[in-house]
Order: C-alpha cells, then structure tokens, then sequence
C-alpha cells in the first residue's frame, strides 16, 4: 500500500464530503478511492470515517489523523518544492483568487504583464465573490476587500475603495442632486443587493453610522447590472468605487453624498505566514503590489478632480 496516496484520498474525501466527489475531483475511479480508504483503515486497524448516502463524518481517530495527514502531506510538499528549486528562483505554479470584478478590472492586466516578466511561472486566476481558505484550498494569494478577521496569515494593503453613490448627470439634471442621505427617499433607487438592501442603504452621519430608508424601482444582482441601469437613467445606485471608475472617467456617471459615505475599505493582498516565502510568490508580491497600489491611487485623484 503506499501510504502517501492513500493519505492524500483520505484528505481528497473528506474536503470533497464524499468518495465520490473525490473521485471526480481526482479524476480517479470511486472503487478505486473506497479501496484506498478501506485498506488505509485496515492499515490502522480503526475505523476513521463514519459513511451514510449522505456525506462523510470523521469518527474521533479519523478527525487526529486526518490533522495528521495534512501536516505530513504539507511537509512533504515544503520538500518537494525545495528540492525542486522553488525557493532558489521564482518558478513552478501559482494559485491566486481575486473578487470578479476587481480581479478582471485589476488583477488580470498586471497578471499578463507579470507573466511577461517571469517566463518558469505559470498562473491560475480563481475569480469568485467568495473568501477562500488559503491551506485547504491550495490557494497561495488572495486578493481581499473589507476588513480582516484576526488569523495566522499576512496580509499587505495596497489601497483601500469606497462605496459610492451614482446616477447619470441626465437623471440628477432632471430629478435633482440629493445634498443629504434624507432626500433620496424622494429619489428612485436601484439596489445591487450584494452591496445593500433595498430598503435602506447606511450613512455616516458625525461619529455614527445610520440606516436611511430608499424606494428600490430596481434591485439586482450584480453590480454590472446597477451601473448599466444607473447610466440608463433609472435612478440612483450605490456600488464600488472601482466598478464605476470607467464610467465616471467617461461622464456617464457622476457621484453625490461623499461626505456621508462610510468609512472606506482596504484592499489587502492575503497570504499564509510562511517561515520560508517561495520565490515564485514574492516575485508576484513584489511585482503586484506597488502596481495595484498605483491603480488604486491613480482612481482616487481622479475621482477627486470630479468632485471639484
């Protein structure tokens, strides 16, 4: 039996919550993955997984050595890529995951031009809204907006974002420019529901943050959506700075209540506290950092020549 790759189904099985979708995830057949299971278990002469149709449980071994398993798997990994010479010049893969939008707007152009520059590395961009766990989902860098939780990984701020209220200079010539949070209950609203919800959208007033009830004629889904919608004339909408950078550069839209805006974002570069730093991933940190900061900087000095 080897021991590594019955450890490494092992781990594969119970991320996935089943054999099946371990066997899909590994591309190898499911009898394949239940026999190494079950002869790791005889192995070790002790039950590790609870099995039902539904998913997998951990029985108390299981749950000790499964800990086990991933710090063995880890190590062994760490040697690997050493040895591979990983850690002597920036080379090998590279796993990063960014928001969708920030991440195509942003991270995807320095990514291409970062390529460019290091020809032994190879890439994979993960673009999704949701938060990745670096160590469990082999994940080497995120890009993270919003404040962060306290945690083992290390994290670099390159800039930070705010959220915006916006409406086409046609919709506020006809309907006016709100001067407080109060008066868009007079106004119609569109409400990117990811963002805020359709019945009230949150303000600072002085020292506070307060709610403040709107009339949502239109909420979405996506902030794609809310800017088409706002720049078609319908009403006001609140998004991301950077979502609308473009159509502010291009006089589609323009921005109101910037006084009452809540406090802004960091946008943070997100990694594990490694003793020792593959090349590979400082080359992108070096590289990536001091650009999205340009970026972010180049936004903000814009978007304050539009408010003057």
């Amino acid at each position: 039996m080897d021991r590594f790759e019955s450890m490494s189904i092992l781990v594969a099985a119970v991320e996935a919550g089943s054999l099946s979708a371990a066997a899909r995830h590994l591309g190898t057949p499911l009898a394949t993955v239940s026999r190494k299971v079950s002869e790791l278990e005889s192995h070790l002469k002790t039950r590790l997984l609870n099995r039902s149709s539904r998913k997998l449980t951990l029985t108390d071994a299981g749950q000790s050595y499964i800990a086990a398993c991933k710090r063995i798997l880890e190590d062994v990994g760490e040697a690997e890529r050493a040895a591979s010479g990983e850690y002597s010049a920036p080379r090998g893969d590279l796993i990063i995951t960014a928001p969708i939008v920030f991440g195509r707007l942003h991270v995807l152009p320095i990514a291409l031009d970062f390529l460019k520059a290091f020809s032994e590395i190879d890439l994979r961009l993960v673009l999704a809204d949701r938060v990745f766990n670096l160590l469990e989902d082999h994940v080497d860098l995120a890009v993270r907006i919003g404040e962060l939780p306290d945690s083992s990984l290390v994290a670099t701020r390159v800039g930070t974002i705010r959220r915006v209220v916006c409406a086409s200079p046609a919709y506020f010539a006809a309907r006016g420019t709100p001067r407080g949070p109060g008066e868009l209950a007079a106004h119609d609203c569109i409400t990117f529901d990811a963002l805020a919800s359709p019945e009230t959208w949150n303000f600072t007033t002085g020292k506070s943050v307060a709610p403040v009830r709107i009339h949502s004629r239109l909420t979405v889904n996506t902030a794609e959506a809310a800017i088409d919608a706002a720049i078609a004339g319908l009403g006001i909408t609140r998004v991301l700075s950077y979502q609308v950078a473009a159509a502010i550069r291009a006089g589609a839209l323009a921005t109101a209540l910037r006084e009452f805006e809540p406090a802004p974002w960091p946008v943070s570069l997100v990694f594990s506290g490694q003793v020792l730093l593959p090349l590979k991933l400082r080359a992108f940190l070096d590289f990536a950092a001091p650009r999205l900061r340009k970026r972010l900087s180049d936004w903000a000095a814009l978007d304050s020549d539009h408010q003057r």
